[in-house]
């Protein structure tokens, strides 16, 4: 079983990936970690993307699709595998529509993990931070006295990509990003639409109802 899985920041989509792939034995492939892999592994994908990074540019998409290509071509994947960042836009998508069936591969259900704004707003900037690295949540995971970081006593802070207004232009971003791959794969009668905006349980159990039936 391939999957391929979508979701805003704030989604939870991380969690899911975790409890995916530990009940259905599919290996978790996150385009970021090949990457930065290939980058310090010396590899020749990962010299030619050094360079790119280096100079502070996207890697380009013929390179990305490369990368993915090696990663999906090693024998651990043969089992089933999760795609978590890739592809990100439509010539991406067609690419590795291209490629998968050189790998003799395809794929079965892209899985959307759709949560309202207002909740993504609410999850994402409820974060307080410390100076010495822990992080708290006013709702989900708040320190014992109001304001102050459990470890060290330092006053909590809210960082500035954690206000609202940050938090709706990156969500507005993604939706530019992500609606036109949510179109296209709904054409090709692959994509599952996930309420993400229940408990964790829940959303696994909506997920787990569909990748059932694969």
């Amino acid at each position: 079983m391939n999957i391929i899985l979508l979701g805003p920041p704030g989604s939870g989509k991380g969690t899911q990936a975790k409890m995916i792939a530990d009940k259905y034995s599919v290996r978790h492939i996150s385009t970021g970690d090949i990457l930065r892999e290939n980058v310090r592994n010396n590899t020749p994908l990962g010299v030619e993307a050094k360079k790119f990074m280096d100079a502070g540019q996207l890697v380009p998409d013929s390179l990305l699709i490369d990368i993915v290509k090696d990663r999906l071509a090693k024998p651990d994947v043969q089992g089933g595998y999760m795609l978590d960042g890739y592809p990100r836009t439509i010539p991406q998508a067609e690419a590795l529509d291209k490629i998968l069936p050189s790998l003799k591969q395809k794929i079965d259900v892209v899985l959307n993990i759709d949560v309202p704004d207002n909740e993504l707003v609410r999850r994402l900037s409820g974060r307080r931070m410390c100076k010495c690295g822990r992080s708290y949540h006013v709702a989900f995971n708040p320190p014992k006295v109001e304001g102050k970081c459990d470890e060290c006593g330092g006053d909590l802070y809210h960082r500035d990509d954690d206000k609202e207004a940050a938090i709706l232009n990156r969500l507005e971003v993604y939706k530019q990003q992500t609606q036109p791959l949510i179109d296209y794969f709904n054409k090709q009668g692959i994509i599952a639409n996930i309420n993400g905006a229940a408990e964790i349980p829940k959303i696994f159990e909506e997920i787990s109802a569909t990748l059932n039936k694969f």
